[in-house]
Parts: structure tokens; C-alpha cells; sequence
């Protein structure tokens, strides 16, 4: 995934590129992410790095070599729960036939929401779907039904809907706090 030249990428498309490297061990430090994006073509500063690194959900941890690096953890919570984090900005729209549902994102969002979606399906948190398939910019997700996509469609859209008016609710209180 090495480009030469600097790009434009959005937040998401970044998180994603975080995302691959984080899974592939290559992230000790949050310099390191800098400049794996740097090699990428994609200029960040430290603090950008390390709100990317808080967003994906990857904490660092002792390896069993006793290096530092930055992972993922394992459980039945976290795949949804990377979701919610990004879903408002990665669902752009969902559209659902026979046992499909298409979900549009912004440029390079589509395999952070695919990888999370296939996470929830694994874990059981997301029953109705067996599975995706991520373009750049679109991903396809598999119903467990022959009819099931309408209805994955409209759990995908509530769950992108609760993310956001979570979201919302969240800048309210933090403005409320503020004028205190």
C-alpha cells in the first residue's frame, strides 16, 4: 500500500491504514505510525497519530518478548465498539436486496467498517450478517437469510443513526460542562 507522492486521504482511510499496520505488529510507538504513514504518502503529526490510535481502539502492550507494540484487543465487546467510535463518519448510506446490503463510505473507509462488521458477525454481536466484502469505498455485506438484506440494511442504519445521536449528545454535555 506504499504511494510516492503525498495525498489527500480522509480520517477514515487513514484509521484503516493504522488498522493494517497495528495487525501486522508493525506499530511500536505512535513516531512509528507517523512514519509508516509518512512512507505511505500521508503526512500526520504525533498528536494525529495518537487520537487514530485512541479511535481504532489499540492499546499498547508487552509483546511475549517483552517489546512494546500496539494491538488490538481480543473480546466480544470490541467489535461493534470500534464501530460505534467511526460509524458516523464511515456510514454514508445503506441500501439492502435480497441478501445483500450495500453500505457507501468516504474514500478508504471501507475496510475499517468491513473489518468490524466481520468482527461483530464472528462474535455474534452482529447475527444477522455472515460476512463482507470491502472495495475502497463500498462495502457488501452477506445476510444469513436469502431475503435477509432489507432488514441487515435497516439494523446497519439504526446502529449508524445511534452512533451519531450518541455523538451529539456527547458535544452537548461536554458544552454544557463548559459553560459552568
Amino acid at each position: 500500500m506504499v504511494k510516492s507522492a503525498k495525498q489527500r486521504i480522509s480520517a477514515s482511510g487513514r484509521r484503516a491504514m493504522a488498522i493494517e499496520f497495528i495487525a501486522a505488529g508493525k506499530v511500536h510507538s505512535q513516531t512509528d505510525l507517523v512514519d509508516l504513514l509518512a512512507d505511505a504518502g500521508v503526512k500526520v503529526t504525533q498528536a494525529t497519530a495518537s487520537r487514530d490510535l485512541d479511535e481504532v481502539g489499540a492499546i499498547r502492550a508487552k509483546t511475549a518478548s517483552g517489546a512494546m507494540t500496539y494491538r488490538f484487543l481480543e473480546s466480544d465487546a470490541q467489535p461493534l465498539n470500534r464501530v460505534t467510535r467511526v460509524s458516523d463518519q464511515l456510514i454514508l448510506s445503506v441500501v439492502g436486496s435480497g441478501n445483500l446490503a450495500v453500505v457507501r463510505t468516504p474514500p478508504g473507509g471501507a475496510n475499517l467498517l468491513a473489518s468490524a462488521i466481520d468482527r461483530a458477525a464472528l462474535t455474534g454481536e452482529l447475527t444477522a450478517a455472515i460476512g463482507t466484502i470491502a472495495g475502497d469505498d463500498t462495502v457488501l455485506v452477506v445476510a444469513k437469510q436469502a431475503n435477509g438484506g432489507p432488514a441487515l440494511a435497516a439494523v446497519l442504519k439504526e446502529f449508524a443513526a445511534s452512533a451519531r445521536k450518541s455523538k451529539s449528545s456527547n458535544i452537548r454535555k461536554t458544552k454544557a460542562r463548559k459553560r459552568k
